[in-house]
């Protein structure tokens, strides 16, 4: 029996956010664009959040928007989502990626917002 498995743009932007949530250091995903801005802001969150892939077939590439934690070494945590993603897509997904842009785009205190959300302001 002979078929085709093909995964969609927004299955392997889930997959991926999912895999980098994974790595000690991030905090959370960024949006990737104002549509998930607003989405963040109404509480609409989706794993595939702060992900972008493109390309088709085996050609894609990935860009993806993290927050890391305050006091991590950025440049390694970055080379560890690189690394992966990467990783998740080929052995997950079957999907060989070209290229992967990691954009650190905040820092952050872990717990921070939990912290606030606790507290009563006087």
């Amino acid at each position: 029996m002979k078929g085709t498995v093909t995964v969609t743009e927004n299955a392997l932007a889930s997959l991926l956010g999912l895999a980098a949530h994974e790595v000690p250091g991030v905090v959370g995903m960024a949006p990737a664009n104002v549509k998930e801005g607003i989405q963040k802001i109404l509480g609409q969150s989706q794993a595939r959040d702060g992900v972008v892939v493109s390309g088709e077939g085996a050609k894609r590439s990935v860009e993806i928007h993290i927050v890391v934690a305050f006091g991590t070494a950025i440049a390694a945590v970055a080379e560890n989502v690189r690394e992966r993603i990467t990783h998740a897509a080929k052995a997950m997904a079957g999907v060989e990626l070209e290229a992967v842009r990691v954009h650190v785009v905040g820092v952050a205190k872990p717990g921070l917002n939990a912290k606030k959300k606790g507290s009563r302001g006087a």
